[in-house]
């Protein structure tokens, strides 16, 4: 998809918004997944709905949001559901003056229930700078 093609699903508005968090193309869409898009918009302060995580969804999957499976759909909101309270932990951490360090990435995987077990053993890089 050429880079001045519009991402299919995506309005002008969340259009913008990707934009602002690096995402131009469907490409670039599709290498990162529409999850992590979705939590990059929410962290960059803005104010989306599932409905932009479902357009997104559907244009990873080259159909229309409303063509997305239940199954896929409750995947998504559970995802979702993950970000918002990392969103929380963020917002109490800095309320607080302390750095925030979540495992925002595994917490998604386990909620989208990925066949692949999270590494919980690894170190949890954030600085708390990424608001």
């Amino acid at each position: 998809m050429p880079p001045t093609e519009k991402i299919r699903n995506v309005g002008p508005k969340s259009a913008a918004w990707l934009r602002q968090v690096g995402i131009r193309t469907h490409e670039e869409l599709r290498v990162l997944g529409s999850v992590e898009a979705y939590r990059r918009v929410k962290i960059a302060g803005f104010k989306p709905t599932l409905n932009l995580l479902y357009a997104m969804a559907g244009a990873e999957d080259d159909c229309h949001w409303t063509a997305l499976t239940d199954e896929r759909k409750v995947a998504l909101v559970a995802a979702a559901e993950v970000i918002d309270q990392e969103m929380a932990a963020r917002k109490t951490s800095k309320r607080l003056g302390q750095v925030y360090i979540g495992g925002g990435a595994a917490m998604v995987d386990r909620a989208l229930s990925f066949a692949e077990p999270a590494d919980t053993s690894a170190p949890t890089s954030g600085s708390g700078d990424e608001e």
